[in-house]
């Protein structure tokens, strides 16, 4: 039998490069990545960057396949995925995801993002983060804990329109946008869902990890406490989210 379509949406500050590590583990090269708008992809103009933007955004690219997909997102890319589970199960046959932590009712965004949700102080901030030099962007993915080729990669790709998103979709989740986006966790019980829950990201920039237990279980998801796992897995080690997105596969296997 045919593998079903592993299709993988990444997050930010990120590019498609940052799948290479996981795909590799899982020895997939059929896979499909998909990079949002903005985000290691042309922002086309008039394109909706926001939350519900981004979630019709994907919606759209998931209609191009014959059928369902298993369906895996990280950072951002893991709130899109939730998103979909939730608005459009048809079209997966699981989702996986590392943030389901910002649908949690009591979620408070990280420091950087509540500068990026003011005027004028976002401006500031990604003007140096994302339109710095190669050497300060590169600076700045070290500092956010990224190593290696993936992480030069994602350096590479950082740039004003990836600025530019980013401002306009953190400003479209201020809450209490997701908090009210996390009362129809119950939709995505639908499918099958995994909740990647790296246990060592210390910054709990996609929630704390009650946070992400907590949405977990309103979705019925099952979870994966991911021991010494932090935030930039796809980058950092991907062999613990590998064997569990194996496990949860395998598992939808058995009759």
């Amino acid at each position: 039998m045919p593998n079903t379509p592993l299709v993988l949406v990444h997050g930010n500050p990120e590019n498609a490069s940052v799948w290479s590590p996981l795909l590799a583990e899982l020895g997939r090269v059929d896979a499909v990545t998909l990079s949002p708008p903005g985000f290691g992809a042309p922002l086309p103009d008039g394109f909706d960057a926001t939350v519900a933007g981004y979630r019709d955004w994907l919606v759209a690219r998931l209609e191009r396949f014959d059928g369902p997909v298993d369906l895996v997102g990280h950072d951002w890319g893991g709130a899109h995925v939730v998103a979909v589970a939730m608005a459009r199960p048809d079209l997966v046959r699981s989702w996986a995801s590392d943030a389901l932590g910002i649908f949690a009712p009591d979620y408070v965004w990280h420091a950087r993002a509540q500068v990026w949700q003011q005027e004028g102080a976002g401006e500031e901030s990604v003007a140096a983060i994302f339109g710095g030099s190669l050497e300060e962007r590169l600076a700045v993915v070290d500092g956010l804990g990224m190593t290696g080729p993936a992480a030069e990669r994602v350096a590479t790709g950082l740039d004003p329109t990836m600025g530019r998103a980013v401002l306009s979709l953190l400003r479209s989740a201020v809450q209490p946008v997701m908090a009210d986006a996390g009362r129809r966790l119950a939709d995505a019980r639908k499918q099958p869902g995994l909740a990647l829950v790296a246990m060592q990201d210390t910054g709990a920039a996609s929630g704390t990890v009650e946070q992400h237990l907590f949405a977990a279980r309103e979705a019925g998801a099952e979870i994966a406490e991911l021991a010494g796992v932090g935030h930039w897995w796809p980058v950092t080690d991907p062999r613990p989210v590998a064997a569990a997105l194996d496990a949860f596969w395998s598992r939808l296997e058995r009759p």
